[in-house]
């Protein structure tokens, strides 16, 4: 896995180079604002990209509509210090794959690599309920369209595992199918509910009382 570190914090980037690269994790690059990371990403081709939020120049939200229009395979995870609710929501909605508050500790970094790998989408506790608040204020998760794309019974046992944080091959073990079949059901999931990633689906769970997030 192929990483791209994005911070205006030399120190903590130095830092969390560091911390990835003892445990293997491949650093290709940093960048100090949205644009380097634009221009980074073009010439590094990075799977997973660790954004921060508030940068100079360009920020780490739009930074994140860039690069994911121009390459929508790369992974963005927002990694920064702002609870803001504008910042989740519009990092959400710009197609990130995470967001995560610096407060995290190493242990729970690195699980959320792993997470990645799976597919799934990581959110620090307690955000996936603001999300879907949200979305829910605007109407997509409307009780007509619950009832208008209702999930099959297997889709709903699925998704709740995925929500409960396990990974695909977990899933696929429980519910004794095989890993390509739980992605597919994700894929109608996200089909059938109308949403663009992980992040949201996780938040409907939470929403119908699938797991208790």
């Amino acid at each position: 896995m192929k990483v791209l570190l994005v911070d205006d914090h030399p120190l903590f980037i130095e830092g969390l180079q560091n911390l990835l690269s003892a445990r293997g994790i491949k650093v290709v690059g940093t960048a100090g604002n949205g644009l380097e990371a634009l221009e980074k990403a073009e010439i590094l081709r990075p799977d997973v990209i660790l954004m921060d939020v508030l940068m100079p120049g360009c920020n780490g939200l739009a930074a994140t509509r860039l690069i994911k229009a121009k390459f929508p395979e790369i992974k963005i995870v927002i990694l920064t210090a702002s609870e803001a609710d504008e910042d989740l929501f519009e990092a959400v909605k710009s197609g990130a794959s995470g967001y995560l508050l610096k407060n995290l500790n190493a242990g729970e970094l690195f699980n959320m690599f792993d997470a990645l790998k799976e597919g799934e989408a990581p959110l620090s506790p307690g955000l996936a309920q603001r999300v879907l608040k949200e979305f829910n204020s605007e109407g997509l998760l409307s009780k007509e369209e619950e009832e208008n794309e209702m999930l099959t019974q297997r889709q709903l046992e699925v998704l709740s595992l995925v929500a409960q944080g396990k990974t695909y091959k977990e899933v696929a073990m429980t519910l004794y199918v095989t890993e390509r079949t739980v992605k597919y059901h994700m894929g109608k999931i996200l089909e059938k509910l109308r949403m663009k990633n992980r992040a949201q689906v996780i938040a409907y769970a939470s929403y119908m009382g699938l797991v208790d997030m």
